[in-house]
């Protein structure tokens, strides 16, 4: 007997009906079992909310079963750290849960274990969601995940007593990592204090896009950013790097314990910081907050800003409740319930109608909090999610941040840091 009550006959076809040929797939076409009611128990996983969230999150749930009565959900949250393990035993045994919280940069290696979503969410179901954060979800035109909430827009964050020593221009902030690390250096030269932790930060591979530097192959096998032109890149990494422009502790790996940071005072600025940076600031260091100038942050080449990676929701292909279960995915992640999510915690939505909201769109105020609230909704639709799209992404992007902490280090030449990686880059995707 399966562990979850068995779907009606008709929620049964229904669920066949969606993963074989419908419209938007093979070019079948839709029929009228979309409409047909549907029954049963829907298991849904998600990631760190039950301590901290757990009733917003109950609260969804409850609402959903008393405007669904024949349809029960099963919440099951799983450390952040296990989920993809969980996952992945989950999809050898069959036993899935029929829609699981993903990030993003897990789907490459998931989507061959996922349900394409084509067939079970038509075109105005997914119109409220932000284009540039529901594309890059699609793998070969099909989509596997829905969007759900991300970090939002980086942020400018200067501290103005250290930086206006440096000739710092509250309206004409850098517009690019260059010019912030001409700051960083000029921050030192005057004041003695480290300038930043933004280059290369937790992510090399990130930082090299944002100055434009392709990282793979077209054909996604090799990777393409062992060139001279990337060799004198990282150079003036060093050189700020030892001018103290980049703080010593740059090269650390425990980048949620860096030494040195805007909260304990011993960094004046970041080009490309986080609101989750802005809110601990405000919470455990009120003086240095109140110091804060917020401002846009640096800018890919093509005028937009990267985004790392977001959160999504799937549908495992081996779940036989996917129509129920896409059907309370719609509902968990509409623009409403996104919103309300967005009011709890610092995060934000996925969905165009929730920044229309007066918590976004009403923020007034000179206080950094309002300041970067305004700043990061209006870039929202300049964030480019643009994944390496490989089932390693995560290892490929450690790997090349290894090597440019072991040159900025000093124990390895650019050359030497570059060809390490490629090898490691080209060795993974073989």
């Amino acid at each position: 007997m399966s562990r979850r009550r068995t779907l009606g006959a008709g929620a049964l076809a229904l669920a066949l009906m969606s993963s074989g040929c419908v419209a938007g797939t093979s070019g079948g076409t839709s029929t009228a079992v979309d409409d047909q009611p549907f029954e049963g128990e829907v298991e849904f996983w998600t990631i760190n909310l039950k301590k901290n969230f757990g009733a917003y999150v109950d609260g969804l749930i409850a609402q959903y079963q008393k405007d669904h009565p024949k349809v029960t959900v099963k919440w099951v949250d799983v450390p952040g750290q296990d989920i993809a393990t969980k996952l992945l035993g989950a999809v050898a045994s069959g036993d899935v849960p029929d829609a699981v919280n993903l990030a993003s940069s897990d789907l490459g290696r998931f989507a061959p274990s996922l349900a394409p979503l084509d067939g079970l969410f038509k075109p105005a179901d997914l119109a409220d969601f932000q284009p540039n954060l529901i594309e890059p979800l699609r793998v070969s035109g099909k989509l596997y995940a829905v969007p759900w909430y991300n970090g939002g827009t980086p942020v400018g964050i200067y501290r103005r007593s250290v930086v206006s020593k440096a000739g710092f221009d509250e309206q004409a902030p850098p517009k690019s990592y260059a010019e912030a690390l001409e700051l960083a250096d000029k921050v030192y030269a005057e004041t003695q204090v480290y300038g930043s932790n933004d280059v290369p930060g937790p992510n090399a591979a990130a930082v090299l896009r944002y100055y434009g530097v392709e990282l793979l192959s077209a054909d996604k096998k090799k990777a393409a950013f062992n060139t001279p032109e990337v060799a004198e890149l990282l150079e003036t990494f060093k050189k700020s790097y030892d001018k103290h422009g980049l703080a010593p502790g740059t090269v650390s790996k425990d980048v949620r314990n860096y030494p040195q940071t805007l909260e304990n005072g011993q960094l004046a600025m970041g080009a490309s910081a986080t609101a989750a940076t802005l809110v601990n600031i405000q919470k455990n260091a009120p003086d240095v907050y109140e110091d804060l100038v917020v401002t846009e942050p640096v800018q890919t080449k093509t005028g937009g800003y990267l985004l790392l990676a977001q959160q999504t929701v799937a549908i495992p292909k081996a779940s036989k409740h996917q129509r129920a279960a896409a059907e309370f995915v719609k509902f968990f992640t509409n623009g409403a319930n996104q919103l309300a999510f967005c009011k709890l915690v610092p995060i934000y939505p996925s969905t165009v109608s929730s920044t229309k909201d007066a918590f976004f769109a009403g923020t007034g105020g000179d206080d950094p909090m309002a300041v970067a609230r305004r700043v990061i909704v209006a870039g929202l639709p300049k964030l480019e999610y643009v994944p390496l799209g490989t089932s390693k992404d995560g290892e490929l992007a450690e790997s090349l941040a290894e090597a440019v902490r072991a040159f900025l280090q000093g124990s390895k030449s650019a050359k030497e840091a570059l060809d390490a990686a490629e090898k490691q880059w080209d060795d993974a995707l073989a």
